[in-house]
């Protein structure tokens, strides 16, 4: 039997089997490659197909529904929510069961041991809030203690992660998530927690067939020694995540009950569990016998905190993003750039007058974005720790200042340091027949976090210190019980009082620059909720000042904007994150008591799907 590979695609040699033995096989048929040269797979050659109707390149289409919404990037998990809107919960129940489920499916992104940010639309209140449930460093984490271990900031180094590691135990800082998760069912759902965790309780128990996305990128990070890290795997996370040795491919059943332990006593007892009970000495219990400094009063004391929304207007329409420490707000200077500068740029044009085959279009959103995370990387930081300075960098004047500094016709250079490449995450959304909505961001920021698991209980601990920095002048420089620069990203476009859409889209620091693109792909371009998370992005790393464009894209317009001296190099799907999103519309007149119909779109960069009814 041929070999099953890693990074399989499509189970059609099953189907071939099949009807060429008329029977089903004693063995399991292997799978077929992906089709990268010089693949031999004959479906590999096959042609795309055409649509009836619409964007011809649309995979698929819009989901559409009244009761309820749940978009996310791994199919099971979206189910486990549209169950638990079905069984009475709301959009935060829901959004509650998707992402512990999420915890269960795609565990490299999320996890209880990660962090946390949600937005919450309550429609009686015609209110958003904002809830910020990320990690602050452990007790130790000073820059002393990481200097001790030979760690520094280069001279020429600055913004987030500037001389920190990247894995292992030093870059862990408190796990947010478990604590969000119960304060937003506590404050805003309908169910018990006990109810909402019951779905990813039963797939960690029984286990499930890795998705396709998700065996891509079930890859352990090494994560010891703690000195010149990382060389190593962690022997607990090996045991955890690799059974038999190696991580599961596509179609593998991978059961977790370590992990379903650990829901179950958050299901008995609640975040105390956690942060105080048994979970919490088995968190310290790791993290000491690797030379962490984290304490049981770190633990004990942890809370997140409900915090105002980043606010700005595109095309008059309120932008809400998350305030720092997330990166988020970046989006609103670059939408701000866009709307203060684009007609002085191109001679009265707009965006949508260039379309997204023109060279130009690119380059000033490239540009604009560079203006943005310039201002991200030199201020964005803890706010409780440091003055950011929000309200100035979000004013439409100081968008309007900076237009002078883009040349319409050559890229600009950048400031060299450090900065938020890596990183991963998940999104999602959610909504309900009462008009509640959640646009929510949760994750272990790298790929299995720290790579460092909790023995017996089934989770990684996040990494998300590796954002801080060493550089004595930064904001971020790291600090017990502060919070790090965090990458994570989530927003909603309202139009007056009312949501018009979630924005959600994970992957580092593409999440930022990603919602830009995103928002600019429906409110310039006319995209549906599906055709904006499928259209080709860009991803501009600000460092080296390298432009990454996807091929179809890099093909179009990739030699165009190489004259116009960008760095431009050819990516994939991995580079450019993922969608997840909801947007609301009026019911026709006369279609009943539901005032609205929702319309989602899932990335299909992603293994995800919109499951609505």
């Amino acid at each position: 039997m041929i070999t099953v590979l890693k990074r399989a695609w499509v189970a059609s040699a099953a189907v071939l089997a099949l009807a060429r033995a008329g029977a089903i096989q004693a063995q399991p048929p292997a799978l077929a490659t992906e089709c990268a040269p010089p693949t031999t797979v004959p479906a590999c050659r096959a042609l795309h197909g055409d649509r009836a109707e619409g964007w011809m390149l649309q995979g698929r289409s819009e989901v559409m529904a009244r009761h309820g919404m749940v978009v996310t990037s791994q199919p099971l998990a979206a189910q486990a929510g549209l169950d638990t809107l079905r069984r009475g919960g709301n959009a935060i129940d829901a959004a509650v069961a998707t992402a512990a489920a999420l915890a269960v499916v795609e565990p490299m992104m999320t996890g209880v041991g990660g962090d946390l940010f949600a937005m919450v639309y309550v429609a009686r209140e015609h209110k958003v809030y904002v809830l910020n449930a990320s990690g602050t460093a452990p007790s130790g984490a000073t820059p002393e203690r990481l200097h001790q271990l030979g760690y520094s900031a280069g001279a020429s180094s600055w913004g987030p992660g500037a001389g920190m590691p990247t894995y292992g135990i030093l870059p862990v800082t408190v796990p947010g998530a478990v604590w969000g998760w119960e304060e937003l069912l506590r404050r805003f759902g309908k169910l018990h927690l006990k109810e909402d965790l019951e779905p990813a309780v039963e797939y960690a128990q029984e286990g499930f067939p890795v998705s396709e996305r998700v065996a891509h990128d079930w890859e352990l990070p090494a994560a010891l020694p703690l000195r010149d890290c990382c060389h190593a795997l962690d022997p607990d996370s090996v045991r955890t995540w690799y059974p038999g040795g190696q991580p599961p491919v596509a179609g593998e059943i991978f059961a977790n009950p370590d992990l379903a332990r650990t829901l179950r006593l958050l299901q008995q007892h609640g975040r105390q569990a956690f942060y105080r009970g048994e979970i919490a000495h088995a968190i310290l219990r790791k993290s000491a016998a690797l030379g962490g400094t984290m304490t049981a009063a770190d633990l004990a004391n942890y809370h997140g905190e409900w915090v105002e929304p980043a606010v700005s207007s595109y095309h008059g329409l309120r932008i809400l993003e998350l305030p720092p420490p997330s990166q988020a707000w970046a989006a609103e200077e670059i939408l701000n750039l866009l709307s203060e500068c684009v007609s002085g740029w191109t001679g009265g044009r707009t965006l949508a007058d260039l379309g997204p085959r023109d060279p130009l279009y690119w380059h000033l959103l490239v540009e604009a974005k560079k203006l943005a995370y310039a201002d991200l990387l030199a201020y964005n930081a803890d706010p409780d720790a440091v003055s950011v300075p929000l309200a100035r960098l979000l004013a439409p004047e100081h968008a309007a200042s900076l237009c002078e500094r883009v040349d319409p016709r050559h890229a600009s250079a950048v400031r060299h340091g450090a900065a938020a490449e890596i990183g991963d995450t998940i999104v999602l959304s959610t909504a309900d027949a009462e008009g509640n909505m959640v646009s929510w961001v949760n994750s272990n920021y790298a790929e299995f976090g720290s790579g460092i698991t909790v023995p017996g209980y089934g989770f990684v601990l996040h990494d998300r210190g590796a954002l801080f920095s060493l550089e004595p002048r930064s904001p971020n420089l790291i600090a017990p019980g502060k919070r790090p620069f965090n990458t994570l990203s989530a927003g909603f476009v309202m139009q007056g009082a009312q949501p018009l859409m979630t924005v959600t889209l994970m992957g580092g620091d593409e999440q930022a620059q990603g919602h830009a693109q995103l928002l600019v792909n429906i409110l310039e371009l006319g995209a549906n909720a599906q055709a904006a998370t499928e259209m080709a992005r860009f991803h501009h790393i600000q460092v080296s000042n390298v432009l990454q464009l996807e091929s179809a894209l890099y093909h179009e317009v990739g030699a165009a904007l190489g004259g116009m001296g960008h760095q431009v190099q050819s990516a994939d799907a991995t580079q450019m994150g993922g969608a997840q999103i909801i947007v609301r519309l009026p019911a026709p007149a006369g279609s009943g008591p539901l005032p609205f119909i929702y319309r989602a779109g899932s990335d299909s960069r992603k293994d995800g799907q919109a499951a609505g009814w």
